[in-house]
């Protein structure tokens, strides 16, 4: 790879591909997700504009999985997209799919930046991006389990950018509110944002002066819903 690289979780679909997508144009990608289908469509896609992708099927879930997709990964950018939502009432919700949100939007920030850090902080550059949610400063009849994933996202988040900072390494988090995708589901997805415009919002992160750290960063469609 001839270019920095920029590690993208969950790449294969919804703001995942679309962020590996926007950063083709400056990054060579190495995209993570379960599906060796959509991972290779999302290849073939970045290669016919020019750029470079690799497909690591993985599901982050997994810390042997991780381990073996990322090992020795020089890594100038990653981005903790990965992550799952069952929104019902808490006395619904199943055990399994408690553990499943908290192992995939919570867990596996650990594994996954474990993988990659050291080299950053060794190297004295890098940008850990994760994408979080509004969800992570408020709360919503049915996001007992999510919105608590979100709210350790935060608090995850601003731990490690104190402690990286010296080193030269940034750590921004991204907070969408409603996308249009497949995750938040619903007919009307008209007023949503676009996984492109989250996109370019990464993008802007990352496209800060070596000596300016944009941490947090809020994004909302300015749409009203119907």
């Amino acid at each position: 790879m001839s270019k920095p690289i920029a590690v993208v979780t969950g790449a294969s679909k919804g703001i995942g591909r679309a962020i590996a997508l926007r950063l083709a144009a400056d990054y060579d990608v190495v995209a993570l997700a379960r599906s060796k289908e959509l991972l290779d469509a999302l290849v073939r896609d970045i290669e016919a504009r020019g750029g470079v992708c690799r497909a690591r099927v993985a599901d982050v879930a997994d810390p042997a999985a991780v381990d073996a997709a990322l090992a020795g990964m020089d890594a100038h950018v990653l981005v903790n997209n990965a992550g799952i939502g069952t929104m019902k009432p808490f006395v619904e919700l199943t055990r399994d799919e408690w553990r499943r949100m908290v192992d995939v939007n919570f867990n596996a920030l650990y594994d996954v930046t474990r993988a990659v850090l050291p080299a950053m902080i060794a190297r004295r550059s890098g940008h850990v991006v994760v994408i979080g949610s509004i969800s992570g400063r408020s709360a919503f009849v049915g996001g007992s389990c999510y919105a608590a994933t979100k709210h350790a996202v935060m608090g995850f988040t601003e731990c490690l950018m104190l402690e990286v900072r010296d080193a030269g390494v940034k750590v921004s988090v991204v907070n969408p509110g409603s996308v249009a995708t497949g995750f938040s589901g619903g007919t009307d997805q008209a007023w949503k944002l676009s996984p492109a415009d989250v996109a370019d919002a990464v993008a802007a992160v990352l496209a800060t002066p070596p000596t300016v750290l944009m941490h947090r960063v809020e994004i909302r469609t300015l749409t009203p819903k119907k």
